[in-house]
């Protein structure tokens, strides 16, 4: 029943393809260094235009932190040609939405407009690429509402603090220490020539990639790029230098104290991320033994912490393959009522432990390859995802080519390569564990609620 199961949903890839949405994208790089990759989809009249920059907080140095997400809120305070605000305003009146994201590894920009709207955005768009227009005093408005928002998502926030800290512990010097929203201390020193800089460094074409999803032609789109984007000059890019985490020489422990109902623990383990997609096997293994433990109801620590033991109330596994930086496979859970964390950690390592030992049988991993590819393969009834899907790869350096090979290569994994990486990877060397340390929330509740657009 399951292999059957499993072919149909293999067989599903084929099944979908057959319709516009697995049209292979087209692509082009301007004579500037920009690279266009278009994907038509013609099944409703809209597209999405997404910029991405090969720049996010792993470029950032120490004093500096926080600098790629602030320059993302300055992209919307005027160019030369408009005034604050007035990007999204027009956004808005072509009937389109509009937003922004920076991460660790990049910072991107994106419109879903009606398929008509597309030449303004990109003009729009191209215009914010060249002529973005710093003003001090809109800096000095704009990092007051970035220092409220660290406040609010990460001061505020028990669980995203108890993730800031452990990663300020488990790496030691490379970038990944530092938080995407910057450290307070720099937020507050920060100013507008910093940005202004930034931009200035990174904000070129040949450090950008776009990305247009839908019912376009995309022979229309080169020619709109050409016109809008084509004429921005390339820039020398700042030299990169490699950034490797020096080896962990031992188990790293930390306890944050905070308001909070509940304890909290997070364990990361150092792995590897996907480097070569022809030639790596453990990442794919590693995306796979994250999916057994964590990723739907029947999975290993839902079934066995959760329900069966009754030693958590949540329980959860990750891992990252695609990164610019060090990857970790993280395990993290709150005990459930009169567990304590200590209990809860020796039940989440002993989940490694008997894969180490006994390892994963044909049918459960399987069941699981079923659920990660046809999820995978869903995605894409969505513009957004599957732009999202290009965009989050090229900007990487993995070539949108290679999303099916890696989906090919997770369905290729074996039992034992399951069982090899969780012998090979999860020593306490490798390992950083953090704690969750709750304070009563009375001072907490004291203070007034924010509200937040």
């Amino acid at each position: 029943m399951i292999r059957n199961f499993l072919l149909g949903v293999l067989g599903l890839a084929g099944l979908l393809c057959a319709a516009s949405v697995c049209a292979n994208p087209y692509e082009k790089t301007l004579g500037n260094g920009l690279r266009v990759i278009v994907k038509e989809d013609h099944r409703a009249p809209t597209a999405v235009h997404m910029v991405w920059y090969g720049v996010g907080a792993i470029d950032e140095v120490d004093g500096a932190s926080g600098l790629a997400h602030v320059l993302e809120h300055m992209m919307f305070k005027g160019t030369r040609k408009l005034g604050p605000g007035e990007f999204s305003k027009r956004v808005a009146a072509l009937g389109g939405r509009d937003n922004a994201f920076t991460s660790l590894d990049y910072t991107a920009y994106f419109q879903l407009v009606p398929k008509r709207a597309l030449a303004q955005v990109m003009a729009l768009e191209a215009d914010r690429m060249a002529n973005l227009k710093l003003d001090e005093k809109e800096f000095a408005q704009e990092i007051k509402v970035v220092m409220e928002e660290r406040r609010l998502r990460t001061e505020d926030d028990p669980q995203s603090l108890l993730q800031e800290s452990m990663n300020a512990v488990a790496f030691q010097s490379h970038p990944y220490r530092r938080p995407v929203i910057g450290w307070m201390n720099d937020l507050e020193n920060m100013t507008w020539r910093d940005a202004q800089d930034w931009y200035r460094r990174w904000y070129a074409p040949n450090n950008a990639t776009l990305v247009v999803v839908g019912d376009v032609e995309h022979a229309v789109v080169f020619r709109l790029a050409e016109q809008t984007y084509g004429a921005i000059a390339r820039r020398t890019l700042p030299q990169r230098r490699p950034l490797v985490e020096p080896p962990q020489l031992g188990i790293k422990r930390l306890s944050v104290k905070a308001p909070a109902k509940l304890p909290q623990l997070m364990l990361a383990w150092k792995v590897p991320r996907l480097k070569d997609v022809e030639r790596d096997r453990e990442p794919y293994a590693l995306e796979m033994l994250a999916s057994l433990l964590d990723g739907h109801d029947a999975s290993r620590l839902s079934r066995n912490l959760v329900r069966g033991q009754k030693v958590a109330q949540t329980a959860g596994a990750g891992y990252q393959s695609l990164l610019r930086g060090e990857a970790q496979f993280t395990l993290d859970g709150q005990p459930a009522e009169g567990r304590t964390v200590a209990e809860l950690e020796t039940a989440l390592r002993n989940e490694i432990r008997r894969i180490q030992e006994e390892g994963v049988s044909a049918e459960e991993l399987a069941r699981v390859k079923t659920r990660s590819i046809a999820s995978q393969i869903y995605k894409r009834d969505s513009m957004m995802a599957q732009a999202m899907e290009i965009g989050s790869a090229e900007v990487i350096g993995i070539s949108w080519r290679d999303i099916d090979k890696i989906l090919d290569r997770i369905r290729n994994v074996t039992t034992q390569e399951v069982q090899e990486v969780a012998r090979k990877y999860f020593q306490d060397e490798r390992l950083t564990v953090a704690v969750l340390d709750p304070q009563p929330l009375a001072e907490a509740a004291a203070k007034p609620a924010h509200s937040h657009h």
